[in-house]
């Protein structure tokens, strides 16, 4: 289950089991549905019971194909979480560390020239070397 390959043969087999289950299930359901409604008129019954206690008795086969349903999603979810949360997320997370590299580096390059004469005016200041000069000294 931790390949992708294996996980999606694992997939491929459960939607080949539970999905003709499911599909039986239902025919199932329908088909019983459909006899009681027919054949299940007893005595003393009102109008229209017959068909609720058709319902009330098929119910159960109609959840356990509706829950059959629901695996396969689920199967599907857990597949997309785990590629998420384990085999992209290293790759997410260097590319955010390289992002986050290549950003910081423009910032110190820009830092270090100015930073780097720290005790001395450069050339290009043109006449204004006293004026700094007592303005780094705080006069």
């Amino acid at each position: 289950m931790r390949s992708p390959a294996n996980r999606a043969i694992h997939l491929d087999h459960r939607r080949a089991q539970l999905q003709p289950l499911a599909d039986d299930l239902r025919r199932i359901a329908r088909e019983m549905e459909a006899v009681l409604k027919e054949e299940g008129r007893i005595e003393g019954d009102f109008p229209g019971q017959p068909w609720l206690r058709a319902k009330h008795v098929v119910k159960p086969l109609s959840d356990a194909a509706d829950s059959l349903e629901k695996v396969l999603p689920a199967l599907n979810a857990f597949n997309a979480r785990y590629q998420h949360s384990y085999e992209e997320l290293p790759d997410r997370r260097e590319a955010k560390r390289q992002k986050k590299a290549l950003a910081k580096q423009p910032q110190q390059q820009a830092i270090e020239p100015s930073g780097a004469g720290e005790g001395t005016v450069p050339a290009q200041a043109g006449g204004f070397d006293d004026v700094l000069d007592s303005l780094r000294r705080g006069a």
